[in-house]
């Protein structure tokens, strides 16, 4: 049987197979690209289907991709880098760095014109804004009153109306779904980290992000816009459900966001730091390779291997799993065994998501169906880039996963 890098090669050609067929050839998914890291080298590279269905372009190694909630990672990275530093803390109260947030108060009744608040049992601190214990949330989870004031006021939408600072000020008008540590709840707190970060640092965010991450890991494709130089490698992006079309057609799903005309031609003025990226998958694979070797590439740190230790942790109150805690209606992961850490999702008893996998890996997804994951313990990465909302119209980040460990011949690092 033929090897790559202690994997079958026979089992990684099938993942190939298997998502042509039940994704790509039955028009599911316009394309799909798949590549798996292991032991140093890309055992799996494989791109299928379209980038532009309607122009019959095909999807290419360099195509554009949005990749939404991964870019939480990334703007994690960023603001754990100055905790390095030692210019802002975990547990830094929120409100030391946005002094209008210091009275704000808990959802206790009402509506957005006269909500009825209490006080919290503590103080926000900037540990809850990375592990999605603050208190914030997202409109589309749809559980309460709060969310139907953010999607009011449009706070944490694909497409957010005005700028961070405007953001943080609508913010400071609204209450708290819970009292912070209590319980998680995806939110726009990543967002919140991006304006952290442009605070702290001094320089606009995405400045930040482009010289102390992008530039020195050589990720020259990936930013808040697409340039007009490169707007020919970006992809159409597909939506079906709620978001589109109901049923899949020989058409397939709905155009949601045409390349030609996408707002992402053009630089925004929200600069979204939980999902305003867009990026590549030999970016993201460089960033993802960064976190798979400790916080290190090619001769670039960009964080300590005992901060990212940190980081892979589970962080939630009690060291329980995601569905002991969550009031989400909806995540990039839902899964029985599954933690978190600071930024992303860590497997805290793999027996319990009855996939494959190790504990201590860290991933997360995009609502365009994008994943990654990262495993230290087996020396790889996974990454899958689509453009397909919602993330959760098929399962195959749970398949996807149960066929690279499958591929696994010879577990753990590769023999001295």
């Amino acid at each position: 049987m033929q090897e790559t890098q202690g994997m079958s090669r026979d089992r990684l050609d099938r993942i190939g197979r298997f998502i042509d067929e039940t994704y790509i050839a039955t028009g599911k998914l316009p394309g799909a690209l798949v590549q798996v890291w292991r032991r140093g080298e890309l055992a799996l590279n494989t791109v299928l289907g379209q980038a532009d269905r309607e122009r019959q372009v095909p999807l290419a190694e360099d195509s554009i991709f949005r990749i939404y909630s991964m870019t939480k990672p990334i703007t994690s990275v960023a603001i754990m880098m100055l905790v390095e530093e030692c210019r802002i803390a975990l547990d830094d109260p929120v409100s030391k760095y946005i002094p209008a947030w210091e009275n704000l108060g808990v959802f206790a009744g009402g509506f957005m014109e006269g909500f009825q608040t209490r006080p919290p049992a503590r103080p926000m601190q900037v540990v809850d804004l990375l592990r999605h214990t603050s208190g914030l949330t997202y409109g589309f989870q749809q559980n309460s009153n709060v969310d139907a004031a953010y999607r009011k006021l449009k706070i944490g939408e694909l497409a957010t109306e005005g700028t961070l600072d405007d953001m943080i000020g609508k913010l400071a008008t609204l209450p708290l779904e819970f009292s912070p540590g209590e319980a998680w709840n995806y939110s726009v707190a990543t967002d919140v980290l991006g304006y952290l970060v442009g605070k702290i640092s001094g320089m606009p965010f995405d400045a930040f992000l482009k010289q102390r991450i992008f530039d020195p890991l050589g990720m020259v494709d990936t930013g808040f816009h697409v340039p007009a130089q490169k707007a020919a490698r970006f992809c159409a992006c597909y939506a079906v459900g709620a978001l589109g079309s109901k049923v899949i057609t020989p058409r397939g799903p709905m155009l949601q966001d045409d390349p030609q005309t996408s707002p992402y031609l053009q630089p925004p003025a929200f600069l979204s730091g939980g999902g305003g990226l867009v990026s590549t998958a030999a970016d993201y694979m460089r960033f993802a390779r960064m976190l798979l070797n400790g916080g290190e590439l090619d001769g670039v740190r960009l964080l300590g291997p005992k901060t990212l230790a940190l980081m892979t942790a589970n962080h939630l109150p009690g060291g329980v799993d995601l569905p002991r805690l969550s009031r989400s209606m909806f995540s990039e992961a839902t899964y029985e065994g599954v933690g978190f850490g600071l930024g992303f999702a860590t497997t805290i008893a793999p027996a319990s998501t009855l996939i494959p996998g190790s504990a201590g890996d860290m991933f997360w997804g995009g609502a365009a169906s994008t994943f990654f994951w990262v495993d230290p313990k087996e020396d790889l990465i996974g990454l899958f880039l689509t453009q397909l909302l919602p993330s959760s119209a098929y399962p195959v980040r749970r398949q996807l996963r149960t066929m690279v460990y499958s591929a696994i011949t010879e577990p753990g690092p590769a023999p001295r």
